[in-house]
């Protein structure tokens, strides 16, 4: 083990979202103690603030876990807000980590800031290899900076700060949203309205034929304790399932899930995004870790969280 977190003081930014609400989960297996300070508290796009809360509190470990974050539509219609609020953030929590001298740094990237039509799976040195998909770009090039942030301050100041790439995530307190969440919320959230309307068909934007990687939140908050204690590298790691499924499949199964017997129609119109992404995982697999939970099993409980906790919160 190459660092431990025993006793010592870790921050989550972003603690409320999804992955911040697994890692704190995880984390009460670790003896050590977790810093409270959600978006209500610290505006993490406010430098001033930002830097002023890291010197007050003085975190040993940052988890950099906070942004903004949306599905395909949302990317391309608001394209300056993930630009600028991602870029802001970033800068704002991985200096202010540095001026308080924390002794541990975890940036959670994306894999959507690798190519478009890079080869398959998809390793961490495919990194600027081509253009990035049209439909993210600007999320994507705020990931990257802060990546690339994380290895500048690293090679100038010696800092033992890092970065992982999640695939794409889903879990209990995601976002549910027909137009603002990640694939797996919206479509949850659709099927469901479907099906309490008893409508005979559901039409869903897209050809349904990309393929996709998922990996349940709880398995990449295992991941992440894995990167914490055992990795210290200015090459970002990847974090995948290593399964893929394309998306009609992929909706097909949520409506097995959520109970809907109407027929799903892929409309072809709207974009489907990169036709492919799946990452090569080996170099976190070699530290021995791999994703426990499998699509089906890890669906079923984001459906039953739905049901308890966002149904009454979302319209039909």
């Amino acid at each position: 083990m190459l660092f431990d977190l025993h006793g010592k003081k870790v921050f989550i930014a972003g603690e409320t979202g999804l992955v911040g609400c697994a890692l704190s989960k995880r984390l009460e297996q670790e003896e050590c103690t977790l810093l409270s300070a959600p978006h209500s508290v610290l505006d993490l796009t406010d430098k001033k603030q930002t830097a002023d809360w890291f010197q007050k509190n003085k975190p040993d470990v940052v988890i950099m876990a906070a942004g903004l974050v949306g599905g395909i539509i949302a990317n391309s219609d608001r394209s300056a807000d993930f630009i600028s609020q991602n870029l802001s953030m970033a800068l704002n929590v991985i200096d202010s980590s540095f001026k308080a001298g924390i002794q541990k740094l975890l940036y959670l990237g994306s894999s959507c800031i690798y190519p478009r039509d890079c080869p398959q799976p998809i390793k961490e040195e495919y990194l600027f290899s081509g253009r990035l998909e049209q439909t993210n770009e600007s999320y994507a090039m705020a990931k990257i900076a802060g990546i690339k942030m994380c290895q500048s301050y690293r090679k100038q100041h010696g800092c033992d700060f890092i970065s992982a790439m999640p695939s794409n995530l889903y879990g209990p307190y995601d976002r549910f949203d027909a137009e603002k969440s990640h694939v797996i919320p919206a479509l949850i959230l659709k099927i469901h309205q479907a099906k309490m309307r008893n409508d005979s068909s559901l039409s869903l934007i897209g050809s349904g034929r990309a393929l996709r990687e998922f990996l349940y939140v709880d398995d990449l908050a295992d991941a992440l304790i894995v990167l914490l204690k055992n990795y210290s590298d200015d090459v970002p790691a990847n974090i995948g399932s290593s399964v893929e499924i394309s998306i009609h499949d992929l909706a097909q199964d949520i409506a097995n899930i959520v109970g809907y017997k109407g027929e799903i129609i892929f409309n072809g119109q709207g974009p489907d995004g990169t036709p492919r992404k799946i990452l090569d995982s080996s170099k976190i697999n070699a530290l021995g870790w791999k994703a426990s939970t499998n699509l089906k099993e890890g669906l079923k409980k984001t459906y039953d969280w739905f049901l308890t906790n966002a149904e009454d919160k979302v319209a039909a």
